[in-house]
């Protein structure tokens, strides 16, 4: 069975309902979908519409009012589902869900980004730092995972318009990249780039100057698997004509 997961940065759900989001994932219908940055408690959103699609949702909103926060939606009932990492400052930020279905494990997380200043962008280090401390453990009886969400990093030069321009900017800093670089040398597989190597392949644009329209943007939402899931990645896209939020959906089908 070929299994479609989406992982998208809607940048306030309620916003992102109102341009017709709901609408998307009724024709769409994704056997499961990562959300970053939801803006909102469950509460405050009519759900009934996933109700009725089938999906089992599980809502991680931060503690702050309007602020970040991840959800999952997926047409398999989970295992098991975890809320965070177990580490309050993040925890209070609603940045990851983690649910298993067998043997398999899907983590829906939301990064933090740094441009607001040099605090924020120590704390995004100390949270990829912690981060990966939490795959590596979790890998000891979990092998097969995939990690959805928005990252806040454009790994290479080829997932950044015009990357000369950005090199002190963060979300493409060298230690940021260096550290995709380790993340994924420990084991973890880009989906995207296993069927893609075309530039110009971005999931973000600033709201600023027109640049989705120009097609200035960066790649920084990702499905990443274990090598262990290598062979049964079977297609991985990049939704840029999907216009609910600044980023866009990216998907990519495995192999069950």
């Amino acid at each position: 069975m070929d299994y479609r997961i989406y992982s998208y940065n809607v940048n306030g759900i309620r916003a992102a309902i109102k341009k017709g989001f709901f609408d998307w994932l009724v024709s769409e219908k994704p056997n499961m979908l990562s959300i970053q940055e939801l803006k909102a408690n469950e509460d405050q959103v009519n759900l009934e519409v996933l109700k009725e699609l089938g999906y089992h949702y599980f809502w991680y909103p931060a503690e702050k009012k309007g602020y970040s926060g991840v959800a999952l939606f997926s047409r398999t009932k989970p295992d098991f589902v975890q809320f965070g990492m177990d580490f309050p400052d993040y925890d209070s930020e609603g940045r990851l869900i983690r649910a298993d279905f067998g043997n398999l494990t899907l983590i829906s997380v939301y990064f933090p980004s740094g441009t607001t200043g040099e605090i924020r962008q120590a704390f995004k280090m100390k949270f990829l730092n912690d981060f990966f401390v939490f795959i590596q453990n979790l890998r000891n009886t979990r092998p097969n995972i995939i990690i959805s969400g928005d990252i806040n990093i454009a790994h290479k030069e080829i997932d950044i318009n015009h990357p000369k321009r950005h090199l002190t900017s963060s979300g493409f800093l060298p230690e940021e990249r260096m550290w995709m670089d380790k993340f994924l040398a420990a084991g973890f597989v880009d989906t995207f780039r296993v069927i893609n190597s075309m530039p110009e392949q971005y999931s973000w644009w600033t709201y600023r100057a027109n640049a989705r329209e120009k097609n200035l943007g960066w790649r920084i939402d990702y499905h990443f698997v274990t090598n262990t899931l290598l062979d049964k990645i079977m297609d991985a896209q990049i939704h840029k004509d999907i216009i609910h939020s600044d980023h866009c959906p990216v998907s990519f089908v495995l192999k069950i």
